[in-house]
């Protein structure tokens, strides 16, 4: 970046990578009447009657031990379990007495454990070892990830639909997927970085730092370790700043020259909006009422919840309607 000099300033758009879900208890297992059910707790603000009927999988990250030439190392990884093991059943309307369609009230820690399996079936391979969470889900994982089920020593899994996205309407107009809020914004943000720095020259007349921070655990507050109100900003801006500079007074006293960065910077917080729902239309203010191909949406709140204000939304006007991006 030529035109670039410590202080100047940074253009971000921030987003947020979690979704509400159903989360593993460290201690999933549960077995009921024969029934091998999996423990979870919910995460987030959820619609959790819509949970119901679908089918699940289990994806997260897991801690795995490895001996390599006498000695021991640990190591995390990926997982996602491709086909459906296990559905949180809705009762039959039958043993309900008709009136669940009056109002389908969820008790989470009653009616939302996920089945995965009958004790009739699993009690045939004894072989498994326990560890808190059921035998064969452990079996599941460890084939998954090529290892043996007793080097796996904890793991962080979410319940998630195996149904895949797809584009999708008459008119193939609308995306059908869950965790629309917020992949979508992370997905956007991060192509448009890499859109606007495909080439060296697009980097040549740039003055400030383009960025993308994408958060997580906004859903519960952002006050987590990599939560939007952790220190993880703050630090990430200083340390960029300080590697542009060969002055060795920023490295003892960078608040000065971190402060003029930031002064001199923009941030988009970008998330999702909810559109005019036609059967719902009572939800909505009659004067604010955001629709589908409106574009795209400011954000207001009077009681400051977000940052938009006279100045930052008529910046973010200004540039829409230089790239005809209209908004709403």
């Amino acid at each position: 970046m030529l035109r670039y000099v410590a202080g100047n300033g940074f253009h971000v758009v921030g987003a947020h990578t979690d979704s509400p879900c159903l989360k593993l208890k460290p201690v999933s297992k549960v077995k009921k009447a024969d029934y091998l059910e999996v423990g979870v707790q919910t995460y987030g603000g959820g619609l959790w009657h819509t949970w119901f009927d679908r089918d699940l999988t289990v994806a997260g990250r897991v801690m795995i031990r490895e001996e390599k030439g006498g000695s021991v190392s640990y190591s995390h990884r990926l997982v996602r379990i491709e086909e459906p093991i296990m559905r949180v059943p809705t009762l039959a309307i039958h043993l309900d007495s008709r009136g669940v369609n009056d109002g389908f009230k969820v008790n989470t820690q009653n009616h939302l454990l996920p089945v995965l399996a009958t004790s009739v079936k699993v009690e045939l391979n004894k072989e498994f070892a326990e560890n808190g969470h059921h035998a064969i889900l452990t079996q599941i994982i460890a084939t998954k990830l090529g290892c043996q089920p007793d080097q796996i020593c904890d793991f962080e899994l979410q319940a998630c639909d195996t149904q895949p996205s797809i584009v999708a309407g008459a008119a193939k107009e609308f995306i059908f997927s869950g965790r629309l809020d917020n992949l979508c914004m992370s997905f956007c943000s991060l192509k448009a970085l890499i859109d606007a720095t495909s080439s060296e020259s697009d980097l040549e007349n740039e003055s400030g730092v383009g960025m993308v921070a994408l958060f997580d655990h906004e859903e519960v507050g952002s006050n987590s370790a990599q939560g939007a109100g952790s220190p993880a900003m703050l630090d990430a801006l200083s340390r960029i700043t300080n590697s542009f500079t060969s002055d060795s007074k920023v490295f003892t006293a960078p608040l000065p020259m971190l402060t003029k960065a930031i002064q001199r910077s923009f941030l988009v917080s970008a998330d999702m909006a909810h559109a005019l729902h036609p059967n719902y239309m009572d939800k909505h203010e009659e004067n604010h009422q955001p629709k589908l191909h409106g574009g795209l949406v400011i954000k207001h709140n009077a009681n400051q919840r977000y940052a938009t204000n006279a100045v930052t939304s008529f910046i973010f006007r200004e540039i829409a309607m230089k790239h005809n991006i209209p908004i709403q």
